[in-house]
């Protein structure tokens, strides 16, 4: 990946979102639980999680569209609930499903956008351009396909040049061509003009290909925040394993070996992330227990097999 801060005249690094112990309650239900990240300027920061983790409830906090139960929030160095104008007007966003006026033509939406934010008028047929969207400039927004509608929302978000970016799902709903061509859009608006970028994703090859650092979401708590290079780093050391008596391993690897990074997938394989751990010494003591090591081998956790490992899933 790039190295943003030389690009950016060394931005990144300064805090464009901070959120301290962000909690949403909903009645009995908890959306979101005690959060806390930090976004850096000039950085693609994926916020990744399974439908229903909280992604857009966190969102639409951290946008002031919805008041959380308690927790902090500032953007751009100003408090969201006191400067909440100022700080979206340096904003674009948007949340959950693609909008526009549906009976408005996409020049129109734009135009409309464009005075509300205070753009310059050479800016609707810019971000059309931008967007691709040439050809479905005079088309009824409500006559777009939900990929276009998509793409409109973007331009929507992007019409006033803002600093940074916050985004739900932004690939949804797009063909392989449009999300291939989204991506270059994003990672050139950081790359090139310092842009700071927030997304929501489900999408693991989403995140792979544009995120710089990843927070992992799960039923409405963060439960991991990282670097994705460190995350590369972090997957050479896994070990996968197979035996006859998964408890009876497990209980070797953690009170033998004194490992304790370590998780099931199936009736009798266990993924062992533990940075301690030797491939030679766990087949010597699950072999000397007289165990039955059915299979033993050293593996690259990707970011696919990483996530399903954190939020309890079949690999």
């Amino acid at each position: 990946m790039t190295d943003k801060a030389s690009v950016n005249g060394g931005s990144l690094g300064k805090v464009a979102i901070r959120a301290r112990g962000l909690s949403k309650n909903y009645g009995t239900v908890q959306a979101v639980k005690d959060v806390s990240l930090e976004v850096r300027q000039g950085e693609i920061y994926s916020f990744l999680g399974r439908n229903g983790a909280g992604k857009t409830t966190t969102i639409r906090m951290l946008l002031g569209l919805v008041h959380p139960s308690s927790g902090k929030i500032s953007i751009l160095g100003s408090s969201l609930d006191k400067d909440r104008r100022d700080v979206l007007s340096r904003v674009g966003y948007f949340v959950e499903s693609a909008a526009a006026y549906a009976n408005l033509t996409v020049k129109e939406n734009l135009a409309i956008q464009r005075r509300l934010m205070g753009a310059p008028a050479p800016a609707v047929d810019e971000t059309i351009e931008l967007l691709k969207l040439n050809e479905y400039a005079n088309r009824e927004a409500g006559r777009l396909s939900f990929g276009n509608k998509q793409r409109l929302s973007l331009a929507r978000a992007l019409l006033h040049s803002p600093e940074l970016l916050i985004l739900d799902e932004p690939a949804n709903g797009l063909d392989p061509a449009g999300i291939v061509e989204i991506r270059a859009l994003l990672r050139r608006l950081v790359d090139e003009k310092g842009v700071t970028i927030f997304m929501s994703s489900h999408l693991l090859d989403e995140v792979e290909h544009l995120a710089d650092r990843v927070g992992i979401v799960h039923e409405g708590r963060l439960i991991e925040e990282v670097d994705y290079r460190e995350l590369l780093k972090k997957g050479i050391t896994a070990i996968e394993l197979e035996v006859d008596d998964i408890s009876r391993a497990e209980e070797i690897l953690r009170g033998d070996l004194g490992l304790t990074e370590f998780s099931r997938f199936g009736e009798h394989s266990l993924l062992v992330t533990d940075p301690a751990a030797l491939s030679s010494t766990i087949a010597r003591a699950i072999v000397g227990a007289g165990l039955a090591l059915r299979r033993l081998v050293p593996v690259e956790e990707n970011l696919e097999q990483h996530f399903m490992r954190l939020t309890g899933g079949e690999q």
